[in-house]
């Protein structure tokens, strides 16, 4: 497994390879000292692992991530406990605290292998079908519950992970696929990738506004605020242009 060290403290990211040493199966392939080298080695490198600290010069570790357009696997590594509940929020798997502890490491690892197992085979994916029209009629499960459903119906995807939660009507089913393999099947000219966590029916916008960093804020007509990125804000602007 492919794995960044994100630290703005050289000491700190010389020990951590050092514990890692341990567990050839990480591979360490780079070390960033801030967020904009992070940045920069993500999109290059393509790792299957983070190892984030959260306080680091410029933006800082939860940021960071907001700006990727696709997520590694996170392991925040800190001397603060206080950004622990937010860690999870974003489905990091663990939160280590500084100085690392071996045991701690190695319980850290294993939980990252067991998420691994345990998530869905994305490499029937890669090949995904064409994009399905609107129109089309799909079934969708969540647990107990069952739907029957047009594509255009739902306003709304949001990731979670390997999953995807649909919203549409006061329905919000979370389903087995990942963002990327539904933007391939969802038709390119209803629905638009806003960032890295949400894709957006164009009918349902029903305000843009402005932000401060050169994206959108989109408001839908179910009340969801959601923030498209600089960058997919440029897409936006070519794609809805005469």
């Amino acid at each position: 497994m492919k794995a960044l060290i994100v630290d703005d403290e050289r000491l700190a990211r010389s020990e951590l390879k050092r514990l890692l040493e341990a567990h050839p199966e990480i591979q360490v392939a780079a070390e960033a000292a801030n967020a904009e080298e992070a940045e920069i080695l993500i999109e290059s490198l393509k790792p299957d692992l983070l190892f984030l600290d959260v306080q680091m010069p410029g933006r800082n570790g939860f940021q960071l991530l907001e700006s990727l357009e696709s997520v590694p696997a996170v392991i925040f590594v800190t001397a603060f406990d206080e950004y622990a509940l937010r860690a999870f929020e974003v489905s990091a798997v663990d939160y280590l605290m500084k100085p690392v502890a071996p045991e701690r490491l190695a319980a850290a690892l294993q939980r990252l292998t067991k998420r691994t197992a345990s998530e869905p085979d994305e490499s029937a994916e890669t090949a995904s079908p064409p994009a399905l029209p609107a129109q089309q009629q799909i079934f969708i499960r969540d647990g107990e519950r069952c739907w029957f459903i047009r594509l255009a119906e739902i306003t709304l995807v949001e990731s979670e992970g390997n999953y995807s939660r649909l919203y549409f009507g006061q329905n919000q089913p979370l389903i087995p696929r990942s963002l990327s393999y539904l933007e391939a099947r969802l038709d390119p000219q209803i629905f638009f990738r806003a960032n890295r966590k949400h894709i957006v029916n164009l009918r349902a916008i029903q305000q843009i506004t402005p932000a401060v960093d050169g994206g959108y804020e989109l408001k839908l007509a179910a009340g969801q605020v959601v923030e498209m990125s600089r960058r997919r804000a440029q897409e936006f602007r070519e794609k809805m242009s005469l």
